[in-house]
Parts: C-alpha cells; structure tokens; sequence
C-alpha cells in the first residue's frame, strides 16, 4: 500500500470513536477481519502501533491520536468535495469557465450573466477575456466550458457552434468630421483609421469590405478592445468600424454612429464542448441562448 487509502482511514475513525474492533465492524458493516486488516495496513504503512489494544477496549496511542486528528478534516474536506461535484452534476451548483472578447462582455453577457445569477446564484461563472481562436482552442483542451466565438468557424471534431446572434457593424466617427447619412468604402479609405487588431474575424471582415471595392487603407493603430476604440474616436485620433449591440448606450456626443454601405454585419455563435457533462453548463448555456438574436 504506497499512498494511505481514505477507506482505511475510516475505518481508523470509527475503531477509536467506538473503542471496539467489533464495534466498528459492525457499523461500518465490514467484516471483522476486514477491520483488522485496515489498521494493519494502516500501522505498516507508518512503521508504528496505532492502538492500544486492552480487555477494557481500545485507546489511540499518542501517533494514533495525531493520525486520527488530521483524517477527520481529511475526511471532512474529501466529502465536501465529492458535494460539490454531485451539486454541479445535478445543476445545483458549480463553476462554468467562459471566455468572450471585451465587447461581447461589456454590452452582451451582462444581461445574461444577471438573470441566470437571480434564478441559479449557486453557479460561480468565471469570465476570461479571449479571441475567438484562442476560445476554441481552450475549449477543446478542456481548460474552457464555453466561448462566445466570431461566425464562421471551422468544424472542429468534439466542439459544437451554434449561432447566436447578429449584430450591424457600424462607422465610428468624429462628429466634428461631418459625416455622410450612409459610409462608403472610399470615404472612409481617405481618412485616419482605427482598426480592430489583425488577428480577429472583425478585422478580417472589414478589410474584406474595403477589398471588394478596391480600398486597401492602412490603418493608424490596432487595438482589441472596443472601448479604447471610441475613446479615440471621441478624441477625433480616426475612425472606427465596430458592431452595435442591441441594447448599448448610445455613444458620447463626440461620435456619430453612420450604417456602411454596403451593410456590415457581425455574426456571434456560442461554442461548446459537444457532450455537456454537468448542469451547471447546460444551465448557463440556456441562459445565455435565451437572448439569442440572430
């Protein structure tokens, strides 16, 4: 026996607690040789005597005693453990791990993450702040339960995506700029932009648009993070193409929104493992799809 079984500890437990090797037997239903066997094991295993044995019952010695003192939290904190997993299994209760760029977090998850906290406030939902890529690469490693993800994405074998929602992508710009009703690819092109960074669906998407009609502009910075975007656009650094979500505040006075033409739109999709295994994640999935709005 190399590590010390909990099962043995146990039954240490209820021989000292009951003072009889009989006794404890009897409770634990074990058999009385089985009981034996465990403290045996028990002292082997620590090169020294757990118990004194006498006709007037059985005491720990001074060894047994510490033993005994550190396996009731042992124990203690084993079963409260076990709780936690069988309450997450049930959807009781448990931590969902969910990762979604800033602007899905700042404008859309809040919503969501407020009604499940009024109907499930046992479900602990951490939030990580990642690209899409980097989503489903943690999911599929296991290390993410669900990821707010740009749409589409490749097919990947154990993940599932479904679409989730559908938001315009709009111009960002200076008032003081005066802009157009309706923003075309070559007048933004002619002036100061601020990109989404490189490695998002966003950015890909916007150059695209720019593309298919012969713009290629270079933009003044990249950033990931769409609050510092506006922050710029108020302070008139360039311009700025970034979804609107449903719901947002409109924007400070210093920035005007304009729709693109031709129309831009951002499609998100909620990935997750194919099998879902626990409650507390078919819960906080539910929530979330609740507000589905594609």
């Amino acid at each position: 026996m190399r590590e010390i079984n909990l099962d043995r500890l146990r039954t240490l437990l209820a021989v000292a607690d009951l003072g009889s090797f009989a006794k404890a037997a009897k409770a634990l239903h074990l058999a009385p040789p089985t009981v034996t066997l465990h403290v045996a094991q028990l002292e082997a295993r620590l090169g020294t005597r757990l118990l004194h044995r006498a006709p007037s019952g059985v005491t720990p010695t001074s060894a047994g005693s510490l033993l005994i003192d550190k396996a009731r939290r042992l124990l203690a904190e084993a079963d409260d453990l076990l709780q936690a997993v069988q309450a997450q299994i049930a959807a009781r209760g448990g931590r969902v791990r969910l990762g979604a760029s800033t602007g899905a977090l700042a404008h859309l998850l809040p919503q969501a993450l407020e009604a499940l906290a009024a109907r499930h406030p046992e479900i602990d939902v951490q939030v990580a702040v990642v690209t899409s890529v980097e989503a489903l690469a943690r999911l599929a490693a296991g290390s993410l339960d669900i990821g707010i993800v740009a749409l589409p994405q490749p097919v990947q074998r154990g993940l599932r995506v479904q679409a989730w929602r559908k938001d315009p992508v709009l111009a960002f710009i200076p008032t003081g700029w005066n802009p157009p009703r309706h923003v075309t690819p070559a007048w933004l092109a002619a002036r100061p932009l601020i990109a989404n960074d490189r490695g998002t669906r966003l950015s890909r998407q916007t150059a695209e648009w720019f593309a298919a009609a012969g713009e290629r502009p270079q933009a003044r910075i990249e950033l990931n993070y769409n609050d510092a975007m506006k922050s710029l656009v108020a302070a008139g650094y360039g311009a700025a193409l970034l979804p609107h979500e449903a719901g947002a505040p409109p924007p400070e006075p210093r920035i005007s929104m304009r729709p693109l033409r031709p129309a831009l739109s951002r499609a998100l999709g909620i990935a997750h493992r194919a099998r879902l295994d626990d409650g507390a994640t078919q819960v906080t999935l539910r929530a979330l799809l609740a507000m589905k709005a594609v």
